[in-house]
Order: C-alpha cells, then structure tokens, then sequence
C-alpha cells in the first residue's frame, strides 16, 4: 500500500500488543492491521509465481539498504560467538547478539531508508527487533517470522517499497533475511517457539513454503515430489525457498523424513504446486493468524492498525500497492 501516508504529518506511535484475550482474536480478524497483512501476503505470492530466487529482477535503493542492514545483523554474529555453557540449546551470547541490536536499530533503519521516511523509524524499530527471536528464552519462531514480515508490510504502507520491489522483496530482502535467521538458529542453538512437533510443517518457519511453493508452479522439472530426493535438493536449493527450507531441515534433523517431518511428508503427495500454494494460505490462516498463542505478541500501532476494516480480506485489492514515483538515493552502508 504506498503512500495514503502524509510522512510529515503522520502521527507515528511506538506499537504494542492489543490481543490480550481469545475474545480479541474476533476483533483482530476484522481489522486493518489483518487484512493488510493478508493481502501484503497474497500479493507478493502472486508476484513470485514461477520466478526463482536467483533471477534477476528490479532492486532498489530501498531494497538493497535492507539487505545491507541483514549482512550487518549477519557480521556481528560472526563478532559474537557462542559461549561455552552447560547447557546444549539457547547459547547466551545470543543475548549480547540482541542486546547490540535493540542499541542500534534505529541507526540501522536509518541508513537503510532515506531521510524523508526516518519519522516511521520508532514505529519500525518494534517489528525489526522483535523479528529475531526472544532474548529471554533464546528461541525463534513463526511469530517472530511475521514480525519482520510486519516491518516489511509496513515499508511498503509508508512507500519505501513500492510496487517495482515486489520480486526484490521476497527473492532479495526476505531470502536474505532467511540465511540470516538460520545462521542465528545455528549458531546459538535456539530453540523453537511454540513447536508443534512433527505435526508442525516446520520447527521455525511458515512464509518460505508459501512463497517457495509459488516459485515452483509450473515448473518443468520439480514436481512436488521432487523435494524428497536429495539430488533435486542439492541442484535447486539456491534457486526455490520451499527446496532451501527442505535442505535446512535434511541438515538439521537426522532419521526418517517421513516421520521428523510428517506435514511435508504429506504434502509430497499433492499433485500439483498450485494446489500445494493454495493450502498452505489456508493452513497459514488457520494455523498462525487464527491461533491466540502467536497473535498475543503481536505488536499493532499506527500502521498496523488494530481497528475494524470495511475492506475484502486478502489479495491485491486489500493491499493496494500503488506505483510512485521514488528520486534517485544514495546507496545505503551500513554502521560499524
């Protein structure tokens, strides 16, 4: 959604949590922040139908600054690395990871965005450092998927990304933002946020199936059933997020797939793509936008609005990305 926004005259406002009872999830279903997050979901789905991660495709000053600020998120890893503890899972070092984060968030939007947008940067700030994972429990999931999800949303509603960054978004910004996630799991050991087990489809991610899985719609070699050999894996895994997230649990998890992944398992046998896309938006509806236990921690302000909407849910007409016009901007880099 670009630009209903005046940025000189928008009362920004630090987000916070409004979903505080089960009775709240009927007033989230029907409001702004759900329906623009839905369609910001559908349309950026429908924009990576059939392209892969690696073509190349329009990038923006905007886009790029964001993936400059993940390749800063990603260097200080490499400049905090686990302690030695007791305990196998949630290295502590995570916390001085996090805690260099929440300092300097709002330097790192900064530079990713140019001057006129830095007004939206306390709002912002909320959904970039809550997209990371919990510093107290020292665990990720797919709520923490969706906050930086939200952050992304959010710079399309104040016109940073417009329309032209679609592909960029999700095959730059978001494929970017996966490595990293992976590499913080990796690292310190983190444990899943509200796993379900093997009947989860994934331990930490949602939103790479869905976007994954539009990527692989009609393509000529990769039918669903492809994922489960590992040479397909190997040969596409840079190319297709679904076949990356598919390489990622093969690393992580040992023994029958059929059984440490039993909701993957199942989807194998889908016969087409499509059909595969079109579940999985289901499945993500009922499963996280439909389940207190995710929504409770979602942050809502004066972007993602947590007032009732009188616009259809999901797909492009909720979201309304219109094309701007946007100047030439310096490119971005990225605080020491």
């Amino acid at each position: 959604m670009a630009a209903e926004i005046d940025l000189e005259n928008h009362p920004f406002m630090v987000p916070k949590r409004a979903v505080l009872t089960i009775e709240d999830m009927h007033v989230w279903e029907k409001s702004e922040a759900y329906a623009d997050y839905l369609g910001f979901i559908m349309t950026l789905n429908d924009a990576v139908k059939g392209i892969s991660t690696a073509t190349k495709c329009s990038e923006s000053e905007v886009t790029k600054g964001m993936v400059l600020l993940l390749d800063k998120l990603d260097q200080w890893i490499d400049e905090t690395p686990p302690v030695e503890q007791p305990q196998r899972f949630g290295n502590q070092a995570f916390r001085q990871w996090y805690s260099k984060l929440k300092q300097r968030c709002d330097s790192l939007l900064q530079i990713a965005l140019p001057a006129k947008f830095h007004r939206a940067v306390p709002e912002l700030n909320a959904y970039l450092t809550e997209g990371f994972g919990n510093s107290t429990r020292i665990d990720y999931g797919t709520g923490h998927e969706m906050s930086f999800l939200m952050l992304l949303c959010c710079c399309y509603k104040i016109g940073a990304f417009v329309k032209e960054d679609n592909v960029a978004v999700v095959t730059r910004v978001f494929h970017r933002y996966l490595t990293l996630v992976r590499k913080l799991q990796l690292t310190y050991r983190m444990e899943p946020a509200g796993s379900h087990g093997v009947w989860s489809l994934d331990d930490y991610q949602f939103v790479p199936f869905i976007w994954g899985s539009s990527q692989l719609v009609a393509h000529p070699r990769i039918e669903p059933k492809s994922f489960l050999d590992n040479s397909v894996v190997q040969q596409y895994a840079g190319q297709y997020m679904f076949i990356a997230c598919i390489e990622f649990i093969n690393k992580v998890k040992t023994g029958v797939f059929a059984e440490h992944s039993n909701q993957l398992w199942n989807i194998s046998g889908v016969a087409t793509w499509t059909k595969i896309n079109s579940g999985l938006i289901k499945m993500y509806k009922a499963e996280i936008l439909g389940k207190f236990p995710v929504i409770q921690h979602v942050l809502f302000g004066s972007l993602m609005t947590f007032t009732a909407t009188k616009r259809p849910l999901g797909g492009l007409r909720s979201f309304r990305m219109d094309v701007t016009e946007r100047p030439p901007e310096t490119p971005a880099t990225p605080p020491d």
